[in-house]
């Protein structure tokens, strides 16, 4: 499985380059996992993207409930904008060995919306 992310800005309609991206796997069953370990991070590219791979390196992820963070309010305060969500975290879960999965996010400073792409 591979993963990989778009951030949008949809108050300037431009790609959010610079955003800190950082990936958590949860550990042991979801309905009762003991918590999160690290699973890769990175920052978004001039076009708003970020291919992650995971903590050793590798591009490929097992199967698991993972959540990804998204830096948004050190986003906005570097461009002189102030912004609701200090952080936005989405939760997933990813299970097809052979499938990529795509998580994008498109922000604002008061609002953000994700889906499941491609």
């Amino acid at each position: 499985m591979t993963l990989s992310t778009h951030v949008l800005d949809a108050t300037t309609g431009r790609p959010a380059a610079g955003v800190g991206v950082r990936l958590d796997c949860a550990t042991g069953e979801w309905s009762d996992h003991a918590g999160w370990v690290p699973a890769g991070q990175g920052q978004t590219d001039a076009d708003g993207r970020l291919r992650l791979a995971s903590q050793d390196g590798a591009a490929d992820f097992d199967p698991g409930v993972y959540r990804i963070t998204f830096g948004t309010g050190a986003y906005f305060t570097a461009r002189g904008s102030v912004s609701f969500y200090p952080e936005v975290t989405i939760t997933f879960e990813m299970t097809a060995r052979d499938e990529h999965y795509h998580v994008p996010l498109l922000l604002s400073p008061y609002a953000y919306s994700t889906y499941r792409g491609s």
